[in-house]
């Protein structure tokens, strides 16, 4: 079952997983049938699969199609795992209707995605999640909140891509939120998460068979926690992470992995704050890093995957955990100029339509070609706009600065920001906020006179305050960047790109490198 059409929160990186989760199973021998009303399945891949059904992934038609299939021979089962979000949610149904799904059973499925039932199995591993609860009227989300106090992250259950996700900060604004959110019953309660400001996101695709685990990537995520990781850039390996903590995200995703007994693709969410490890979420399936993760290391996971679900052991595979020598950055692509007026800075609910991918030897120039590839050009030279609110007042901007500085640029910073930047020395112009009075800053935007913006906010009347700023620099394609640590990897970005040349790698050429450090030929890999 495929991903159904492509939309925003719905990424084409699942249509990738199903496509090679069919090469891989015709090569060994299998008929392979495709559900997906994807025009992207059609147009560029037709021949994928063996049967095409372009019709939508509801119960009655998958139901209709099996009973369909089965008169021509037998159905060895189905694998709902690969689609992302869409085929999970009628894979309890399909198997009490007889259907068999291979790979991870709808029970353990169904484990991961139930509040109360994880938060046990969390519990029993000793492991920690930041407090959460689930909400089933108005009334109990009110009072859930004020146990676990704000800020709060905020969504309604079974949503794809983050949609309807906030993050609340206050009484005012979760009363908005609940006067606009959908019918809270017990059949769609709400979710509720603390939200872990200035942690540091991870994401982590694995294989498994039931018996072992194969870590295929850790995903250091470059905005902090609270942006959707569709729409956060990632780091493969991480750029900053110690190296004690890797090892413990490590040995919990292998103990949950085993736990949840998944057979086949796992990812899971984790949030590093103060060297403690949270988990946000584990998703028993594919997810959106697959393609990124199996291009960066050269391992096809989606079809590896594919064959651990139709009954191959993880160990045929002879896969060995790997540093790899060089830095694979993924950049989200967002379509913010196709929307006129919709305000450009980065939330829990996915925003973008694709991704990029940077590649080097080091994490700044992998983070400067991923910008190059997304259609951003940062500046060698030139003024900076910087606004930062207070909670990023840190050293991610203060060292950000001292390289622009050193760099030539000249910068411009409102009073808070203007203040914070003066105490550390690091020199620069106070221009007005735009209801400050003219010229203020979004006149030397329009007269083109900045170069790049840095622009942190939050709470509602200051992201309001601010959205013209934002608007201005996407109409005239002025590069910007809305987290404190994108500023300070672009600024590192633009440093490197000032002192060296930009190498061209062939990404073929670096995992053979790889593969060949490690004694592993194509024939282990495929």
């Amino acid at each position: 079952l495929g991903g159904g059409p492509n939309r925003i929160g719905q990424g084409i990186e699942f249509d990738y997983c199903c496509c090679h989760a069919c090469f891989a199973l015709s090569k060994a021998g299998y008929e392979t049938i495709m559900i997906n009303c994807n025009p992207e399945t059609v147009s560029t891949d037709y021949d994928t699969s063996d049967r095409l059904y372009f019709e939508n992934l509801s119960l009655e038609s998958v139901l209709e199609i099996i009973r369909t299939e089965k008169k021509k021979g037998e159905l060895l089962g189905v694998l709902v795992q690969l689609g992302g979000q869409t085929p999970l949610n009628i894979a309890e149904q399909l198997e009490s209707c007889g259907t068999k799904i291979l790979g991870t059973s709808p029970a353990s499925i169904a484990l991961a995605e139930d509040r109360d039932k994880f938060q046990k199995l969390v519990k029993k591993l000793s492991l920690i999640q930041p407090p959460n609860a689930i909400a089933t009227s108005n009334d109990e989300a009110k009072t859930i909140i004020k146990s676990i106090g704000f800020p709060i992250v905020i969504r309604p259950s079974y949503v794809l891509g983050g949609r309807a996700m906030e993050i609340i900060s206050s009484e005012p604004q979760l009363k908005r939120y609940l006067l606009q959110a959908i019918d809270i019953s017990k059949k769609t309660p709400l979710l509720l998460d603390s939200y872990l400001s200035n942690a540091t996101e991870v994401d982590v695709d694995a294989l498994c068979d039931g018996k072992e685990v194969y870590i295929a990537g850790v995903m250091e995520h470059i905005e902090e926690a609270g942006v959707h990781s569709g729409d956060s850039a990632c780091s493969l390996p991480p750029h900053s992470l110690p190296k004690k903590i890797i090892i413990e995200i490590k040995k919990q995703t292998k103990l949950l992995a085993l736990s949840l007994k998944v057979i086949g693709l796992m990812n899971v969410q984790f949030a590093v704050k103060n060297n403690i490890i949270y988990i946000i979420e584990v998703n028993p399936r594919a997810s959106r890093t697959v393609p990124f993760v199996a291009k960066a290391t050269g391992v096809p996971l989606a079809a590896i995957a594919a064959k651990i679900i139709a009954g191959e052991q993880l160990k045929n595979f002879n896969l060995i955990e790997r540093k790899l020598k060089h830095t694979a950055v993924k950049e989200a692509v967002l379509p913010f100029d196709r929307f006129p007026g919709v305000d450009t800075i980065l939330s829990p609910e996915m925003r973008s339509t694709g991704e990029v991918m940077g590649l080097d030897k080091s994490f700044e120039g992998a983070f400067l070609k991923a910008q190059l590839a997304a259609g951003v050009r940062l500046p060698k030279t030139g003024k900076i706009f910087i606004s930062i609110k207070n909670s990023d007042k840190n050293t991610q901007i203060i060292e950000a600065g001292k390289i622009l500085i050193k760099l030539g640029f000249k910068i411009f910073a409102t009073s808070g920001t203007s203040n914070f930047l003066n105490k550390n020395r690091i020199k620069n112009i106070k221009v007005k906020k735009v209801f400050e009075g003219r010229p203020n800053i979004a006149d030397l935007l329009k007269d083109r006179k900045i170069n790049l913006v840095f622009n942190t906010t939050e709470g509602v009347q200051s992201v309001e305050d601010s959205k013209e700023i934002r608007s201005i620099a996407l109409k005239r394609k002025i590069p910007y960047f809305t987290t404190a640590a994108g500023c300070n990897a672009a600024a590192r970005a633009i440093e490197v790109n000032k002192s060296k040349k930009t190498n061209v790698y062939k990404l073929q050429n670096l995992i053979k490198q790889d593969n060949k450090k490690h004694h592993l030929s194509n024939n282990q890999l495929a």
